[in-house]
């Protein structure tokens, strides 16, 4: 018996050391909350926007031979819930974390459709939940460290990512074996926080329908649901954002620094909305601020 785990293991370990830039799928068995996918409803991708998605798939990045810290972190694009912004806010982000030691996962989330879900509402965060697990349980074959591994959302990925970590105590996933879904950490660049008056009604619209009613739309307000179990959080936005407004940023950080809950604000004058990696409206770079807020707070 022990020589046949050990034969799984290492078949495992091999599956997983060749899986760099490669999708997995996120539920090798089956994903849950799904009705059949219509005929017409067709997945659709080009370089840098992925929609009608109904299969899954977390993609790992791993840094170069050596470089690895043993820290991970799983991308959560933005695109409105209605599509997935795969470069500018997955791969490119991907790669810049792999050259500062960090071992990343892009995860391509369903979009909340009545076509392919029993529950739209809770299906972009079953994935989430799903692919934090799905690391933090293949965190010996990755080479990580299982109290190492965090999140960053960009725009309505942001809203996803401060979704899981404020609603992580609610585990919608099959998770027998108990594995935590809380990230140790959590960035959100010009994220989608708010579904009051200060929301992306496009997002709001997408994941809750055109008419939810107000225990909705606060439980799905994240800056409601804030506590002290919160992980620690890197927030950034654009003062000019005319897409999300940066007091959906600011909400979150208030509501961040009243549950005492360790966080850092980063905020441009100028550089809209989208930027990415790359905030051309300012010579600074975010993701140098991250890595401090890293080092920092003993995650690299």
């Amino acid at each position: 018996m022990k020589t046949v785990l050990c034969a799984l293991m290492l078949v495992c370990a091999v599956i997983l050391t060749h899986a760099q830039e490669k999708p997995l799928p996120l539920y090798p068995n089956g994903v849950p909350n799904a009705k059949p996918t219509p005929k017409t409803y067709v997945e659709k991708i080009n370089k840098d926007w992925a929609s009608y998605v109904s299969v899954p798939t977390i993609t790992p990045y791993l840094p170069e031979n050596g470089t690895a810290n043993g820290t991970a972190i799983v991308i959560f694009p933005g695109g409105g819930y209605t599509g997935l912004s795969m470069e500018n806010e997955g791969s490119n982000i991907a790669k810049a974390f792999n050259k500062i030691g960090v071992t990343a996962f892009v995860v391509k989330y369903r979009l909340p459709s009545d076509s392919i879900m029993v529950d739209k509402t809770i299906g972009p965060l079953q994935d989430a939940q799903q692919a934090v697990l799905m690391v933090r349980k293949n965190a010996v074959q990755w080479g990580l460290r299982a109290d190492k591994i965090g999140i960053i959302g960009f725009s309505a990925g942001g809203h996803l990512a401060s979704t899981e970590g404020t609603h992580f105590d609610k585990v919608l996933v099959d998770d027998k074996e108990n594995i935590s879904v809380r990230p140790d950490f959590m960035m959100l660049l010009y994220p989608v926080i708010s579904f009051g008056e200060m929301t992306h009604f496009g997002s709001r619209e997408s994941l809750l329908g055109k008419k939810p009613g107000v225990d909705l739309l606060n439980l799905y307000s994240n800056e409601k649901q804030v506590t002290a179990n919160t992980p620690p959080t890197f927030l950034v936005h654009a003062e000019d954002d005319t897409v999300v407004p940066v007091q959906n940023s600011l909400m979150f950080y208030e509501a961040l620094l009243n549950a005492k809950v360790k966080a850092e604000m980063h905020l441009f004058q100028a550089g809209g909305h989208g930027f990415g990696l790359n905030n051309s409206k300012s010579k600074n770079k975010w993701i140098d601020w991250a890595k401090n807020w890293l080092d920092e707070n003993g995650f690299l």
